[in-house]
């Protein structure tokens, strides 16, 4: 089966952060941003988000708009897309919200970790193991086999940077809010690592456009831009 089409989501400070140090989540998207992220997930078939962004934001991940659920419904789809994580450790707690709203939930793990989230999850989501450690062809592979056509990927930074550098995402939503965090241990959209190309590889920029005060750049890794 065909793996499915990866877009990544994110926003993200002028000097490139998701988040700062603070107790709080901080929000960088403004209202219209935040409403343009809900028609993406109600046009996705999955939605991802890795095991530290539902420790650190606990969300319940949904399709807000009634509007953009009844529309799924009657285009034959579920009111919500499939829920994905991945913790390769196995450790995430039942009481979380991403498990307890919505519709159909997927944990990826490892071998090591399966048996411990198949127990905290029992009849919460379905656990799949990619083998030894986190594969994400396979687990594209997996997705694929699902019937999963489009994947949004909304973080955190290690999940963004598994999917950019190991050359599988095929689009990237970057939101740039008008925010300064300057702090070195906030959280970054993408780590160290060797991405395709490297450094002096330019991406094929498909779009620019405003929206309030954030700056939406659409870019499509996999085609080489101009210099």
């Amino acid at each position: 089966m065909p793996r499915p089409y990866v877009l990544l989501s994110v926003a993200t400070s002028v000097d490139g952060y998701i988040d700062d140090t603070s107790t709080e989540r901080l929000l960088l998207s403004n209202s219209e941003d935040f409403d343009r992220v809900d028609q993406v997930r109600a046009e996705s078939d999955a939605i991802l988000i890795g095991a530290g962004t539902m420790r650190s934001d606990n969300p319940r991940l949904l399709v807000n708009s009634e509007d953009r659920r009844a529309a799924r419904v009657a285009a034959g789809k579920p009111a919500y897309p499939l829920k994905v994580t991945i913790s390769a450790s196995g450790d995430l707690e039942s009481d979380l919200k991403f498990w307890h709203h919505g519709g159909e939930k997927l944990a990826y793990t490892t071998d090591a970790g399966e048996e411990k989230l198949r127990e905290r999850l029992a009849g919460l989501a379905d656990v799949v193991s990619t083998g030894p450690a986190i594969d994400f062809g396979a687990l594209l592979d997996d997705l694929g086999a699902r019937g999963i056509e489009r994947l949004m990927v909304e973080g955190g930074g290690q999940i963004h940077t598994a999917f950019l550098s190991q050359g599988l995402a095929d689009e990237i939503h970057l939101a740039i809010a008008p925010l300064v965090v300057g702090d070195p241990g906030a959280p970054r959209f993408l780590n160290p690592a060797t991405y395709p190309g490297g450094s002096t590889r330019r991406m094929h920029l498909a779009e620019a456009s405003t929206i309030g005060d954030v700056v939406l750049l659409r870019y499509l890794p996999k085609q080489e831009g101009s210099a």
